[in-house]
């Protein structure tokens, strides 16, 4: 694994769980035959290091969406928010 490609892939996805997931899909994409949107490095390039460069280069982002509902139940004594 590339750890240049990392430390900037962790810089730009600072949240380690959504930049894991974030490599695991786009390298089964790969894997299934998806065309990588940088070019290789050399032709023996690990599909995860393809896909930490296309992180690194800002072809590649995540972003979260966050939704805080206040939500009222009859009968429960408790904050109903984390039913959600």
């Amino acid at each position: 694994m590339n750890l240049n490609y990392l430390n900037i892939a962790e810089e730009k996805i600072p949240n380690i769980p959504m930049l894991v997931n974030l490599i695991s899909y786009r390298t089964r994409q790969l894997n299934a035959g998806s065309r990588p949107m940088v070019k290789p490095d050399h032709p023996e390039q690990d599909n995860h290091d393809i896909v930490l460069k296309e992180i690194a280069e800002g072809l590649l982002t995540a972003e979260m969406a966050y939704s805080q509902e206040e939500v009222e139940i009859p009968g429960l004594d408790f904050d109903a928010s984390i039913l959600l």
